[in-house]
């Protein structure tokens, strides 16, 4: 909340920095500054520039304004897609040094922020105050395109390339294209063989830390995804989902040479390689 006991006509400009936005948002306020003035909660982290007058220093690309000439050079890193913050430790770099402050916090031990429900330890508390919307059920972030929502903004940025087709991310060894940047890097350790996550059970080895988790539950025996026809448990989302279209009547997959349908993809593939006389049985 800001309060300054004055009748002087002034602007203010308001950046809300709520991340993970790389970008801070902004609005205007222009009037007196003999009220008070509301600003967003402690999920925001903000700061304001008192200004009379119009904000002297704009970008050319995208036309945004700003107060001071250093925060328009900072601004343009993220166009030019300079990065000259760079981590002591694991030499990541950065457009703007506050990123580079909060990654650095990876590489500390430090977990100050304990959630009251489920005692799990966050870095930061932008990450305990999204950890916390799991167990209230809230999902203040809806896709305007299908209206899914989401309890953390990251998400539903992710989400939203689904719908726009954006694949920025290339591999250089076979060329295949990703929304996001960690599916590439797993995509990668298909490539070079590399094997880091170990089922402790019975050592078998993975390349994704998702597929382990997946094949863990082949030990426990966990099967938390039932059928709400038939209440048949599964171990996987997947196979619920394969199992599902025997409700539905759905065949999704079709073969081009005879159009003969399936319900799942494996069915396709092991009658393609049939009507190539690849197996006979």
């Amino acid at each position: 909340m800001i309060h300054r006991p004055s009748n002087v006509q002034c602007r203010i400009v308001i950046y809300i920095r709520i991340y993970p936005y790389v970008e801070p948002l902004f609005f205007f306020y222009q009037g007196t500054m003999n009220e008070q003035l509301q600003l967003p909660s402690a999920e925001c982290r903000y700061y304001c520039d008192i200004v009379s007058g119009e904000c002297p220093y704009s970008c050319e690309v995208c036309n945004k304004v700003f107060s001071k000439k250093s925060s328009l050079i900072r601004h343009k890193h993220i166009h030019s897609g300079e990065r000259p913050y760079i981590c002591d430790v694991c030499n990541k770099t950065f457009s703007v040094r506050s990123h580079l402050r909060r990654h650095q916090s990876i590489h500390s031990d430090e977990h100050p922020y304990n959630c009251d429900v489920c005692n799990k330890a966050f870095r930061e508390q932008r990450l305990l105050t999204s950890h916390l919307r799991i167990h209230s059920g809230e999902r203040p972030y809806t896709c305007d395109v299908c209206n899914k929502t989401f309890s953390d903004r990251s998400n539903l940025r992710t989400h939203i390339k689904i719908h726009s087709g954006e694949r920025s991310y290339a591999c250089d060894v076979c060329n295949k294209a990703f929304s996001q940047q960690r599916h590439l890097t797993r995509h990668q350790r298909i490539h070079s063989g590399e094997h880091r996550y170990n089922c402790e059970v019975c050592n078998k080895t993975f390349y994704d830390r998702s597929s382990l988790r997946r094949h863990q539950k082949v030990h426990s025996g966990e099967r938390p995804y039932n059928c709400d026809m038939c209440n048949k448990a599964f171990n996987q989302k997947y196979n619920l989902k394969t199992h599902q279209r025997i409700h539905s009547g759905l065949h999704h997959y079709s073969c081009e040479v005879c159009n003969k349908s399936f319900r799942q993809h494996s069915s396709l593939k092991i009658h393609q390689h049939m009507e190539r006389g690849e197996w006979i049985l």
